[in-house]
């Protein structure tokens, strides 16, 4: 009976942190994902993305070597700093993550993001070490990785399965806006979904070995025409999407 009693009761807590996981992941979250292409607007009008197979390749560089490869590296040492509650470090990393951003939209893109995540966090998340950790950093300069890392190691998930979810969150974003610019059907957007997972799942995997040294090593990219997508989207005659 004692041992059906504890199995129930960490089920509950595992329950209850996976349902919070999935509030702050879920598109009813609001921090305006839904504006944002990171580059895909003009990567579509420029026709380096065309259909499925495009789309794919976009994303999947995006992960593997662009903005959000970058963006893995700065989640994982913000929540490394999160854990043990160190607010300079953590003041340090959102720095570097503004630093980091490959031009005005880029940095638009996660910082509205970013600020919108916090307000909402500030109010609904219920976790109360959240704000106290931020203490030193500006809505308007909360880059999102940062804050959601913060979030989310405060309330104690599990790393991978954090991770894991912010990842397919920024996957799933950029398959929405896919499905709304080239476009593509429902199914193939969900084959699109489907086929990044393994690139999702080795990108977390490389997080688990990242060292504890400064971010800054870890930060790169070669995914120059995303860059210079995000740069030119500002210019498009007529845009959907905010970036």
């Amino acid at each position: 009976m004692g041992m059906g009693k504890i199995t129930g009761t960490t089920t509950r807590m595992a329950d209850a942190e996976l349902f919070d996981l999935m509030s702050w992941m879920s598109p009813a979250w609001p921090i305006g994902a839904f504006a944002h292409s990171g580059g895909l607007e003009w990567a579509v009008e420029a026709g380096h993305v065309t259909d499925r197979a495009s789309t794919l390749a976009w994303i999947t560089a995006m992960v593997e070597h662009g903005s959000i490869r970058n963006d893995v590296v700065l989640f994982t040492h913000a929540w490394r700093a999160a854990k043990a509650r160190d607010v300079p470090a953590l003041a340090d990393i959102a720095e570097l993550a503004l630093a980091s951003q490959i031009g005005h939209e880029r940095r638009l893109e996660s910082t509205a993001q970013g600020a919108a995540f916090v307000r909402i966090a500030r109010s609904a998340s219920g976790v109360a070490p959240f704000a106290e950790l931020l203490a030193e950093i500006e809505d308007q300069e909360a880059a999102y990785p940062v804050v959601a890392a913060v979030l989310f190691a405060c309330r104690g998930l599990e790393f991978e399965r954090a991770l894991t979810a912010w990842l397919h969150g920024a996957v799933s974003n950029l398959v929405s806006a896919a499905q709304r610019l080239v476009p593509l059907g429902q199914t193939d957007g969900q084959l699109v979904l489907h086929d990044c997972r393994p690139c999702v799942l080795r990108a977390v995997e490389d997080a688990l070995s990242l060292p504890e040294d400064d971010p800054f090593d870890a930060l790169g990219g070669c995914t120059l025409m995303a860059d210079l997508g995000c740069m030119a989207h500002e210019t498009q005659y007529t845009r959907l999407f905010r970036t």
